[in-house]
């Protein structure tokens, strides 16, 4: 079983940045997709972005062209930036993984990490 661990959330005002971190355990990190998600109160889980075993990257219309996912298997990470934060931005931030090419059928949630951005 991979263990998630999130960081690097805080408190930013909008227009801000700030880049999280999915650290994961285990020796097969390079064979999983990972995928971000976030919820807010009052408000379901949603998907954020994902990043494939191949580097493929996928992205949540709300985040396009703010947020970039990558990875680097040699530190078994995974990492969100994010860039121009706005107010609706601010969630629980999770991240999850999953065996299929695809960004779906993902499991082993971290505890996720906050980020507030202020307005």
């Amino acid at each position: 079983q991979v263990l998630l661990v999130e960081s690097g959330g805080g408190l930013v005002q909008a227009g801000g940045s700030l880049r999280l971190s999915c650290a994961a355990s285990g020796r097969t990190f390079s064979t999983y997709g990972i995928g971000w998600f976030r919820s807010a109160p009052g408000k379901e889980r949603e998907f954020v972005a994902a990043i494939s075993r191949s580097n493929s990257t996928y992205y949540a219309d709300s985040v396009r062209g703010r947020f970039t996912i990558s990875r680097d298997n040699t530190k078994n990470t995974v990492y969100l930036q994010m860039n121009n934060l706005k107010p609706e931005d601010t969630a629980v931030y999770s991240c999850a993984v999953t065996q299929a090419t695809a960004p779906r059928d993902f499991g082993s949630w971290g505890q996720g990490t906050q980020v507030t951005v202020s307005s």
